[in-house]
């Protein structure tokens, strides 16, 4: 973010400096107005993957989560910047909040499809417990999208499994 700047962005997306201004005021605006989209396009692959399993109950989010994660990858990927957009909400204090408001959502929506699944658990165990899985799967994607030499189906395969077994152990 600091080798960025707002005439380097103007510049790039062919407006004027005074145009930029009147939406953002600031390279910081900018960027969280990009990981806000992101984060919201990930977000849309969540609900839909939620609706998809919704019927098999947990066992069926455990083992279809690898799907999630690829599928949420491959937003990141496809979406212009997105790698570093993702890296940017990661490392940038004053764009902490875009990341953590989104891994809220994705708690908040993941808890409220496990309840009706895990009626011994209360709310704030699932919430608390999901909140910790989704922290992990994003950081998983920001490996898989770091220069870690390590394989993609290696970071993907791991991170699937482990999903797999803390979304399992709810139902313990």
């Amino acid at each position: 973010m600091e080798r960025i700047s707002t005439n380097m962005i103007c510049e790039r997306a062919g407006l004027t400096p005074p145009a930029l201004y009147h939406y953002f005021a600031n390279k910081y605006d900018v960027a969280a107005a990009l990981g806000e989209r992101l984060m919201e396009r990930q977000n849309a692959v969540l609900s839909r993957w939620l609706e998809q399993h919704r019927g098999g109950g947990i066992n069926a989010y455990a083992e279809s989560v690898g799907e999630l994660l690829r599928q949420t990858a491959e937003i990141t990927e496809a979406e212009p910047g997105g790698v570093w957009i993702e890296r940017a909400l990661h490392s940038t204090p004053r764009l902490e909040h875009v990341r953590v408001e989104s891994h809220r959502i994705v708690t908040d929506l993941m808890t409220d499809a496990f309840i009706p699944l895990l009626p011994k658990r209360s709310r704030a165990d699932i919430w608390r417990r999901v909140r910790m899985t989704v922290e992990f799967g994003y950081v998983a994607l920001e490996l898989l999208h770091s220069d870690s030499g390590l394989s993609r189906d290696a970071i993907l395969t791991d991170t699937a499994r482990v999903l797999k077994l803390a979304t399992l152990d709810l139902d313990a």
